[in-house]
């Protein structure tokens, strides 16, 4: 009885907590249908306490799916079924509601052998004050790493020989060079860390084979002007979301900002009346300052005013989907620019990664062609060498610092209205 109890207690918290992140009325009767039949299927089946499994076999009951876990994709009918059991499960577990995509495979669950130098690693990531995004990016590398060792019956680190790292190795046979050298930096990186805190005795990342990726090696990818065009007018800035998209691609067409700054971007960070944006950047740490230029303040002033939901969050820009909150660590826009482009008509070249970023290596193609001087070009895209922005470049340094322009200049918008002071 005290068991039903603290579930129902923990339902009406549910229920509560999506009423305040503003959850449509429609959706929380929803939610409280799907939990009030938890509810009797527990009492029903005298089971004593909230689990996964008693969970799954509630889901199983009403829809006939046979879920393994809360991941993965149903049908309609068993997500509708999944998403409040999985909003309940979370509360009980963390006292909160909060957003959460599921996954497309199970959580990751590291096993024994390597678990304490696995948690010891993940700290010494966070001291090192990697990025969010880096770590999660890292650890998908990792957790196969760790998983292909034990399904080789490799119990502990110690074990780790020259012939394993091969073995998994040979499973990227396939893959690009620059992809490569990303998984030989991260097990380097992760089997210094066992030599250094004394889990293995010899330091078996100097077997991992050598991969010099030359930073000018690969020429981002850098789009017509004309396309750059019609991609900005393939967006409705008649709905809300699309008033929210323009002004992000704004950002990165005109001031180059990364997707991780523009993620990051407050509230705070907009100066009105000095006209200018400043911020931390998320990748250096470093700050910059950037002008807020006409149409880019117009575009951020009519979503903030026509657009942008009702919301306790200090981003600037935030989900159009409740709760409205900031974005997630690994959003990258790409989805939407990709459903733009098609709707542009636009056409990229085979194998050519054309995300976000490629908007930036546009902004300074357009820049150098405007004879603006590459410290200007490096500053603007907020590189800490600029030799960095050379790859964007391709071409020689020496003959960039004889261009001469007028800084002003390179942010100069035809067609553009002034903002009122």
């Amino acid at each position: 009885m005290d068991e039903l109890h603290n579930i129902q207690t923990a339902i009406e918290a549910v229920l509560k907590g999506l009423e305040e992140q503003s959850y449509s009325p429609y959706t929380i009767n929803i939610q409280q249908g799907v939990l009030n039949r938890l509810v009797q299927f527990i009492k029903a089946n005298g089971f004593n306490k909230l689990d996964e499994t008693v969970c799954m076999d509630f889901i199983r009951s009403r829809t006939g799916t046979n879920m393994q876990g809360f991941f993965g994709t149903g049908d309609r009918k068993t997500n509708a079924f999944m998403k409040p059991i999985q909003n309940l499960l979370a509360f009980v577990k963390t006292g909160s509601v909060f957003y959460q995509m599921r996954p497309q495979k199970p959580s990751f669950q590291c096993p024994k052998s390597f678990e304490e130098e696995y948690l010891l690693f993940q700290n010494e990531c966070e001291e090192r004050h990697y990025a969010k995004a880096t770590i999660i990016s890292n650890n998908q590398i990792l957790h196969k790493f760790l998983l292909y060792l034990e399904l080789n019956n490799v119990c502990t680190s110690e074990d780790i020989k020259p012939p394993h790292l091969t073995g998994f190795l040979s499973n990227y046979d396939k893959a690009k060079p620059k992809y490569v050298a990303t998984i030989l930096y991260i097990l380097r990186n992760y089997l210094s860390f066992l030599y250094q805190q004394g889990f293995i005795e010899h330091n078996v990342a100097a077997s991992l084979p050598k991969s010099k990726i030359m930073r000018n090696a690969f020429i981002p990818y850098s789009w017509k002007t004309e396309d750059v065009k019609k991609l900005l007018k393939a967006v409705d800035r008649g709905t809300p979301k699309g008033k929210r998209d323009y002004a992000i691609l704004l950002l990165i067409v005109h001031l180059g900002l990364r997707v991780s700054d523009i993620r990051g971007l407050k509230l705070s960070s907009l100066n009105w009346n000095r006209r200018t944006i400043i911020l931390t950047m998320q990748k250096t740490k470093q700050p910059l300052e950037l002008p807020l230029l006409d149409d880019i303040g117009w575009a951020i002033i009519d979503y903030l005013k026509n657009g942008r939901p009702e919301t306790q969050c200090d981003r600037v820009f935030v989900r159009h989907r409740a709760p409205f909150d900031s974005f997630g660590e690994n959003e990258s826009f790409y989805r939407e620019l990709h459903r733009y482009m098609i709707k542009a008509g636009l056409n990229t070249p085979v194998d050519v990664h054309c995300g976000m970023h490629s908007l930036r290596s546009t902004l300074a193609r357009n820049m150098l062609e405007a004879k603006a001087p590459l410290p200007v070009i490096s500053q603007v895209l907020g590189h800490q060498n600029i030799n960095t922005t050379s790859i964007y470049l391709k071409i020689d340094i020496n003959g960039l610092k004889k261009c001469t322009l007028d800084p002003e200049e390179v942010f100069t918008n035809e067609g553009t209205v002034p903002m009122e002071k």
